[in-house]
């Protein structure tokens, strides 16, 4: 049985001696004066209701309670303070929790669980729990990135709004800023439904995700952009310009082929110099694939220079190999490659190059491969693709690791790359590089 208590209850019980009981007006409650303890006035006609002077002179007006039958505990709902609240919306507040109390439902229970969804289930909250332990968990490899989207796009608008409370308007403004941006767009979308869907996997979330009935982003369209030998060449010379860390992060993205992340959160420790290896691990690998990269003599002579840029007689074993801080990974590449446009404008003439971005670096490799006749297969070993040669059946069976073919190919990518143009504007690493070559 689910009791409110009324004024005579509590005064058998001994709850206090200091009890009236009346209706709780604000003539009445303005009335009450302060005593040496804590005195009550118990409205007549809600029982358990009623509003608490202490001997400071506060007003609070309350709610009182059992969950159970006469041997249950006394509990106590403070409903707010006088002045804060008129009586008149105390008694209505006090309807609704006995309301609550008929049906079993404990009110203070109800207010903790309301507390816990304003603090723990806040996005900004639950974005740092999020990115710890499913972005950093289930993808390594882009968790700096997608945490960045997040607090770029979603963290300003979604503030503080606990998820059950996010609605599907609220996402629609949050991908409302990236309608000209599609590729950005649906990855967010992405994001998002992952976060929401894995609050419910985690039992966090028992309303139903607001992205359940959203309409998927239309897939932007496959990007095809290509550099040609000359646009090329005008990149690998503008990023000498860059300087450190950029320039070199660009020029080795040009060589290796590899992810824009892969590179930039490269350490020191993955790169052998006596074998002229890179050694990508599984968990900082997109696809969770492992990958060996042959390091071209170009290659090496841009990390020589990084060496001798930090006054080290040899590669070092720690850190990382691109960095601003010393401390963490570059990032900052939209303002990176503003800088880099500029730069390749004036080589050019003025002219800055038709859009393009630094993952078509990534697709012109792969061309520029097969038209020095590299195999296929060759090229997606070197780029870690599971798809094409390496799907299906042929990638459970075909456990050739092509070391020795992708060493030749990312040579003669090497050689292909210095012999676009004279070597005007070209660095003292890429003399080098030549002289080694």
């Amino acid at each position: 049985m689910f009791t409110a208590l009324p004024a005579i209850v509590l005064a058998r019980s001994g709850a206090s001696n200091h009890m009236a009981s009346g209706n709780v007006t604000k003539s009445s409650v303005d009335g009450l004066h302060a005593g040496p303890r804590d005195a009550f006035l118990w409205d007549t006609k809600i029982p358990g209701f009623g509003v608490k002077v202490t001997p400071k002179g506060s007003k609070v007006y309350l709610y009182q309670y059992r969950m159970g039958g006469r041997g249950s505990k006394v509990r106590r709902y403070t409903i707010g303070k006088h002045g804060a609240i008129t009586p008149e919306a105390a008694r209505k507040e006090a309807s609704r929790l006995a309301a609550l109390v008929l049906q079993g439902e404990d009110p203070q229970a109800q207010r903790q669980e309301r507390r816990k969804i304003a603090v723990e289930l806040a996005f900004s909250s639950y974005l740092d729990y999020f990115a710890e332990n499913c972005l950093r968990v289930d993808w390594k490899a882009s968790a700096d990135e997608v945490d960045a989207m997040l607090r770029t796009y979603a963290l300003p608008v979604l503030g503080d709004k606990p998820l059950p409370d996010i609605a599907a308007q609220d996402i629609s403004a949050v991908l409302r800023p990236l309608r000209s941006k599609p590729a950005s767009r649906s990855k967010l979308f992405a994001v998002l439904r992952r976060l929401f869907r894995w609050a419910k996997s985690e039992g966090d979330l028992t309303t139903p995700s607001p992205m359940a009935d959203m309409e998927t982003p239309a897939p932007p369209p496959s990007r095809k952009r290509v550099l040609r030998d000359w646009e090329l060449r005008l990149v690998w010379d503008a990023a000498h310009l860059l300087g450190y860390p950029f320039g070199p992060f660009v020029r080795v993205l040009i060589l290796t082929g590899q992810r824009r992340n892969e590179v930039a959160d490269l350490p020191w420790n993955e790169l052998d110099h006596s074998e002229s290896l890179w050694s990508l691990p599984d968990y900082r690998a997109k696809n969770g694939e492992a990958n060996n990269v042959h390091l071209s003599a170009p290659a090496i002579a841009e990390l020589d220079a990084i060496t001798k840029r930090k006054k080290k007689a040899e590669w070092p074993r720690s850190g990382f190999v691109f960095s601003t801080t010393g401390k963490s990974p570059v990032s900052g590449f939209s303002r990176a490659k503003s800088r880099l446009d500029k730069l390749v404008a004036k080589l050019n003439d003025g002219q800055p190059l038709d859009d393009w971005t630094l993952h078509d670096l990534r697709r012109t490799l792969a061309t520029g491969m097969q038209r020095l006749g590299v195999r296929f297969e060759v090229t997606e070993a070197i780029l870690n693709h599971k798809s094409g040669s390496r799907s299906g059946v042929a990638g459970v069976y075909q456990l050739h690791d092509w070391a020795d073919e992708k060493r030749s190919a990312l040579d003669a990518w090497a050689r292909h790359i210095l012999s676009l143009g004279n070597d005007a504007g070209a660095s003292n690493v890429v003399r080098l590089a030549e002289a080694r070559g």
